[in-house]
């Protein structure tokens, strides 16, 4: 009767007899090599199971920390040094696991702008050719401006390749006569979707023009 009791109370605790613990996904499921909170969702979880990262190469790296959210989600810390895909294996106390099907997780650096932030330069209004190239460096990056005045036609009038970063005009600064400075922001997107912003500045300048006269 006591050992009957014991196993009830174990069950109820879910120590004993729990039944394997489930996986349906993680989010993020991108993350740099800095230390990262991960949302673990699936189910039948026991507080608190064991969280490891197992990499495509079979390398296992154990969670920073866990914390148990309820059955179903879980939050588990990765600090992971080496870039790649990582499986997400989870181990409740009673020893029934579970390994993700697929390796979920990748471990990739974010974009790195190589080209330092503020002025590209100054450039003569009414310019036609390659004004600057930005760089940054990452996995297969796309160029794109987050603001809205590098590629306005009534500001900077500039054109921006989302592959090389060359940074072109017709006619720089467009109709406008007088000198400016434009202040815009960049971005650096890689193949995960992963990005970095920076922000630069194209001054334009005018010189004196015929027509006027001196009494």
């Amino acid at each position: 009767m006591a050992l009957s009791k014991i196993l009830t109370a174990s069950i109820a605790d879910g120590v004993l007899g729990s039944g394997a613990p489930t996986y349906s996904g993680i989010s993020p499921s991108v993350i740099t090599n800095d230390a990262t909170n991960i949302t673990i969702s699936g189910g039948n979880f026991v507080s608190i199971p064991r969280v490891d990262a197992v990499s495509s190469t079979g390398v296992i790296t154990p969670a920073n920390s866990v914390s148990f959210t309820n059955a179903t989600t879980l939050v588990a810390n990765f600090t992971l040094s080496i870039d790649g895909t990582y499986f997400i294996r989870i181990e409740n106390n009673d020893g029934n696991a579970v390994r993700s099907t697929n390796a979920d997780l990748t471990v990739s650096d974010a974009p790195t702008w190589t080209t330092g932030a503020g002025s590209l330069g100054t450039i003569a209004g009414n310019f036609s050719g390659t004004v600057a190239t930005v760089a940054a460096t990452g996995d297969t990056v796309v160029y794109s401006e987050v603001t809205n005045v590098l590629t306005n036609a009534s500001l900077a009038n500039c054109t921006l390749n989302s592959s090389t970063g060359a940074i072109t005009t017709t006619d720089f600064a467009g109709s406008n006569t007088s000198a400016a400075t434009y202040t815009f922001t960049l971005r650096a997107t890689d193949a995960q979707n992963q990005t970095a912003d920076r922000e630069f500045t194209l001054t334009s300048s005018f010189g004196s023009t015929g027509g006027a006269q001196f009494n």
